[in-house]
């Protein structure tokens, strides 16, 4: 009996590891933000063919940031701002892809009377609440996007954001409205969909679109480290192949997009539709000003050094350029 048994244990010893191994895909842990042009990602499992990708979502840029660098994800959606701070830090970071730019709006208060782009008019304001011994108050999440958007375009237009204004650091986007409802602030640089629910709510109003700065309209990067590119070259690349394709998804039709805002944010389709036209998707990694952003970065004290020269060696587009068929010099290098 025993001897009947034993060849047909063989077999499936031999026969079910091969199957198994045939047909198993690297899985692939992916964290993204909650913010408009950020949720997007949470469409890439249904997009990935070469792997099985496990998205989650996390409150800002900083906590994704963290939760990569601390090997809990394997792959993050964060900002060029992350990047850079993450090579000032000496984190392993690697960015792979793009993936949406924009999503950025400097916004009033109710009661401020500031015409759009008026930036006399607000260099004037600032100086008539130095005068009576009141701090113009300007918020934003501290680390995202919008923060060195703002940064970057207050100083370009004479105004030190680190002597002329008091910084009011509000970490989670979703309480921007309700700060600026309650006099907290005097303006505010929001990230969408969160602007738009102020600007179409009433509670504020447009000053400016923060893009004349250094860092343009650029907001994300795809970014890994370099223990999983070595560990799971395949799972990096499909996950790469999972953005360009929402990356062009995203071009052509966008209800899907605001289906995933209102999921997560519980806004209507007319918030998430506004929030919309102020989003670029695109999966270029933009080196240059990427390099411009570091320097900037340093210029306004946001990090210690300048890690410009840094840019080069922590960018890889060979997995974006074997997905798009396209050479580096066509994906932002």
């Amino acid at each position: 009996m025993f001897k009947k048994i034993l060849p047909l244990v063989l077999a499936v010893a031999l026969v079910v590891p091969g199957g198994a191994s045939a047909q198993s895909k690297p899985v692939v842990k992916l964290g993204f933000a909650k913010c408009a042009h950020c949720l997007p990602m949470a469409l890439t499992p249904g997009l990935a063919t070469d792997a099985t990708i496990e998205a989650n979502a996390f409150n800002s840029g900083n906590d994704v940031l963290t939760a990569l660098v601390s090997k809990s994800i394997d792959v993050a959606q964060v900002t060029y701002l992350h990047y850079v701070t993450a090579l000032d830090k000496g984190f392993d970071v690697v960015a792979i892809a793009g993936q949406v730019n924009g999503g950025s709006e400097m916004l009033t208060a109710r009661g401020i009377d500031l015409k759009a782009d008026d930036w006399d008019g607000l260099r004037k304001l600032i100086a008539e609440y130095k005068a009576q011994g009141k701090p113009f108050r300007v918020a934003a999440s501290r680390g995202n996007a919008q923060d060195i958007h703002m940064r970057g375009e207050l100083m370009r237009n004479g105004i030190n954001p680190n002597r002329d204004i008091q910084f009011v650091n509000i970490p989670n986007p979703s309480d921007h409205a309700a700060a600026l409802q309650r006099g907290e602030v005097e303006m505010i640089c929001s990230v969408e969909p969160f602007a738009s629910q102020i600007r179409i709510s009433g509670v504020g109003k447009t000053f400016t679109l923060p893009y004349n700065q250094a860092a343009g309209n650029l907001t994300n990067l795809i970014v890994t480290r370099s223990d999983v590119i070595k560990r799971d070259p395949k799972g990096v690349q499909a996950t790469v192949g999972a953005v360009v394709k929402l990356v062009d998804r995203l071009k052509a039709d966008r209800k899907a997009w605001v289906e995933v805002i209102n999921k997560y944010t519980a806004m209507d389709a007319a918030v998430a539709s506004e929030a919309l036209k102020n989003a670029f998707p695109d999966y270029a990694m933009h080196r240059k000003q990427a390099q411009a952003i570091a320097v900037m970065m340093k210029d306004l004290k946001y990090v210690q050094r300048d890690v410009s020269a840094d840019v080069d060696a922590h960018m890889d587009y060979g997995f974006l350029a074997a997905v798009t068929g396209k050479p580096k010099t066509e994906l932002g290098y």
